[in-house]
């Protein structure tokens, strides 16, 4: 049965906002200062890692990993680097070449406030950052930071991560597309990285075979509601809820499920997607309460 609203959406706000904390402190300790030479590169590391955000990735990770006895210092540097993972993903995707996109958290992309260039190299170093810092985390066995790894370049890469999926959203632009390409497009582009998220988390906890399986599901559609729910906002919320720039998926003949499907559908889509994630967390005998919260935040979020 599909939940209604959020229960209780101050304490979950509290969460994130927690959550939210724990990683832009240790974010500040991971990234070289905005001084350290080259200083414009760095200025536009930080500038676009501290721009704002909720922290979605990062907190889910949080979340999953301590669902599963997992302490929050074997769990937050991996949770980090997601977070300069999509936010390298963020910076390359509002490139003129890519969605050309002028306003990002409710400020200037980094190309525009800084150049093409330095946007590009800013979302390098952010990308190999986070391999870096997996890889040097001592509060994990070596073994363990393998997986990791491997988890985040999948989730990342091609054929089945989000650089696949923003290379099909591109051209999808260009021709029409059935809603199974539709959903192939948002599992890739966005799902991948928030399913790999909670995959780790529940590595970290060390998860069984079963469970992993469970915490994959609920990743996979809770990624796929992510995308819809964004889908939704595009045409619905103002530029001041989204800190971006609403309306740009239709100016751009983007594939969209409310382009395909109507507003009705979509809402429809997200309700299915939200029923299966919190489906996939009944399999589970641990605390998933604050896992079904998230996902009633997703379905019911504003911007």
């Amino acid at each position: 049965m599909v939940s209604n609203a959020i229960q209780n959406p101050l304490e979950l706000d509290s969460l994130l906002a927690s959550s939210r904390a724990l990683v832009e402190l240790e974010l500040n300790k991971l990234l070289p200062l905005a001084g350290t030479s080259p200083e414009k590169i760095h200025h536009a590391i930080r500038w676009s890692v501290f721009a704002g955000g909720k922290r979605f990735r990062p907190a889910l990770l949080l979340a999953v990993g301590q669902a599963f006895s997992a302490p929050v210092e074997a769990l937050i540097r991996t949770a980090c680097a997601f977070e300069m993972v999509h936010t390298y993903s963020l910076i390359h995707d509002d490139l003129p070449a890519m969605d050309d996109d002028d306003l990002r958290r409710g400020r200037p992309t980094c190309h525009v406030r800084f150049d093409e260039a330095t946007a590009i190299l800013a979302g390098d170093a952010l990308q190999t950052l986070a391999f870096q810092t997996i890889a040097k985390d001592m509060a994990l066995d070596a073994e363990t930071r393998i997986a990791l790894i491997s988890e985040l370049a999948r989730a990342a890469a091609t054929p089945d991560g989000m650089v696949a999926g923003q290379a099909l959203d591109m051209e999808a632009e260009t021709r029409q597309v059935s809603r199974a390409q539709l959903e192939e497009i948002h599992r890739l582009k966005t799902g991948a990285l928030i399913k790999a998220a909670a995959r780790c988390g529940a590595i970290i906890g060390r998860a069984s075979d079963s469970e992993l399986s469970a915490i994959t599901s609920y990743g996979a559609h809770l990624g796929l509601l992510f995308q819809i729910t964004d889908d939704f906002l595009d045409v619905t919320a103002t530029a001041e809820d989204l800190g971006k720039t609403p309306g740009k998926d239709a100016r751009s003949n983007k594939a969209t499920y409310p382009a395909l499907h109507g507003m009705e559908e979509t809402r429809a889509a997200a309700i299915d997607a939200h029923h299966n994630a919190c489906h996939a967390l009944d399999q589970l005998d641990r605390p998933t309460d604050v896992l079904h919260r998230i996902a009633d935040f997703i379905l019911h979020r504003t911007g």
